[in-house]
């Protein structure tokens, strides 16, 4: 790996397209080494486990609304979107939206924590979408979704944007720009200029996932996607952007990040280096923010040595610094504590979560945030009697640059009336790379035939498994049926409404 320097230039110091991030990150996408075959075994991986997550959601109220949307987009020659028959297609950035959505909504899919948080899977729908579009084939794909995740994984490593109160889609935006670019086989300076459009539309504010949470979490990545979908678009057509978009005097760093004299080290692959960054990212066995997956472990660990509940005076979570002010009391959110709060915003209360693993022993991607769940009187006097401190060791562990040292947990300690306590820790959780049972193909098939086994008919699940397996050699054609379709009498929103303005 090398490590690119980035800094701001103010307009007078004048700085060549070639000696600038966006660029660098433009050849790294260009480049043609091929992908290694675990990595090519993990994009299955990750396809199969979006479409687990993104079926699950199909009738959630963010999704269908994103499927109506869809809807009024038909393209004869265009993208799928999950659930709707293969032969129903819709324009690129459209469909992008739908299935980015569908996949985001439950917060079940995968996840890279360093600098700041990423969900690195956002970056499969768009690029599957334009893949369908244009007609590529399984091979091309895979290296698409190989640059996004490289990309993407070593903006987040390098470059904080919670700091500065900017959400992480602007690390998705230009990551998927750049997959973009390499499944069509783009030239260098046309990705350049595509990565630094959908940076320079992507900075948004971290408001939509702080205090009252609501739905735009949901849609906020499949934006991104569909601005990265836009930008490649106009780019490939001759469109220049905003130059240079991270290192510009008025730019990102000096306006929206570290200020003009900030500085970032961004690591890449070399020229000729596999693109192997999707090794380092994790999934999620529980629907609930990624750090609080090995603290739900753990609760469901502490929970058998408890006989009563009532007994318990005080929980204390020590972790880390984003842990506890991301989704801890360290927030002050008061939107944490409360029963009648939505479900986003419970799924960044570790709290909540924690409580409710605690008294269940487990953890259930709808069950766990219902309202009868989450207004049960004892669970609300437990959840109260939480509180997150950050450990200074905790967070160190949680920035170790060596991936099997990381650590996203914590160390809870449960204090009783009677002055007993009951004292454990976990680092990561069970299904992590480094945990006790680290999640293998069969662990993301039974993760999607868990979640999909009352929605689809045995026939779809075994046509689209058998097909995902197969995707690094399935011709143009075969990709244009990577979806999964389900009975339309199960399916709200499978038809254009008048709803809205289109």
């Amino acid at each position: 790996m090398r490590k690119i320097k980035v800094r701001v230039y103010p307009s007078k110091e004048k700085l060549k397209n070639q000696d600038q991030l966006a660029w660098k990150m433009a050849e790294v996408a260009q480049d043609p080494t091929p992908v290694a075959k675990d990595v090519s075994e993990m994009i299955i991986n990750r396809v199969i486990d979006n479409a687990s997550v993104a079926i699950a959601s199909l009738n959630r109220t963010p999704v269908v609304t994103a499927r109506s949307m869809a809807l009024a987009h038909p393209r004869e020659d265009g993208a799928c979107v999950f659930g709707l028959p293969s032969q129903q297609r819709f324009s690129a950035e459209w469909a992008a939206w739908a299935n980015g959505t569908a996949v985001r909504e439950l917060d079940y899919h995968d996840t890279f924590l360093a600098a700041d948080y990423s969900h690195p899977g956002d970056n499969i729908p768009p690029i599957l979408a334009v893949a369908q579009q244009l007609k590529k084939d399984g091979a091309a794909f895979v290296r698409g979704v190989a640059t996004g995740y490289e990309i993407h994984v070593n903006l987040v490593k390098a470059i904080c944007l919670h700091e500065f109160k900017k959400d992480h889609i602007a690390h998705l935006a230009p990551a998927t720009a750049a997959g973009i670019g390499t499944l069509l086989g783009l030239s260098t300076e046309v990705i350049y200029q595509a990565i630094q459009q959908a940076v320079h539309v992507s900075f948004t504010t971290r408001q939509s996932r702080k205090g009252e949470i609501s739905s735009w979490k949901a849609f906020a990545p499949a934006h991104a996607g569909k601005l990265a979908i836009e930008a490649v678009d106009r780019c490939m057509r001759g469109e220049k952007a905003p130059s240079p978009i991270y290192e510009g005097e008025d730019s990102v760093i000096a306006y929206m990040l570290s200020g003009k004299n900030g500085s970032y080290e961004v690591p890449l692959p070399e020229i000729g280096e596999a693109k192997k960054a999707i090794l380092e990212t994790y999934t999620k066995e529980h629907s609930a923010e990624y750090q609080s997956q090995a603290l739900i472990d753990l609760a469901a660990r502490m929970s058998i040595k408890i006989k009563n509940f009532d007994e318990i005076k005080e929980v204390v979570i020590y972790t880390s610094h984003h842990t506890h002010y991301v989704i801890g009391t360290g927030a002050g959110d008061p939107q944490k504590m409360d029963p009648q709060a939505s479900r986003e915003t419970l799924d960044h209360s570790i709290m909540y979560i924690f409580a409710v693993a605690l008294e269940d022993g487990k953890w259930h991607h709808v069950d766990s945030y219902s309202q009868e769940r989450k207004t049960k009187p004892e669970t609300v006097r437990l959840w109260h009697k939480i509180k997150t401190v950050e450990d200074p060791q905790w967070t160190e562990w949680y920035h170790d640059p060596d991936p099997s040292k990381k650590r996203f947990g914590g160390r809870v300690e449960i204090t009783m009336k009677d002055g007993s306590q009951l004292i454990d820790e976990l680092g990561v959780a069970n299904a992590h790379p480094a945990g006790a049972k680290p999640f293998e193909r069969k662990d993301y098939i039974r993760k999607f035939d868990d979640l999909t086994a009352e929605i689809l008919t045995k026939e779809e699940r075994n046509r689209f498994l058998s097909l995902v397996e197969r995707l690094p050699v399935l011709t143009a054609h075969e990709l244009t049926l990577l979806n999964v379709e389900i009975p339309l009498e199960k399916l709200l929103a499978s038809k254009r409404d008048q709803k809205g303005i289109f």
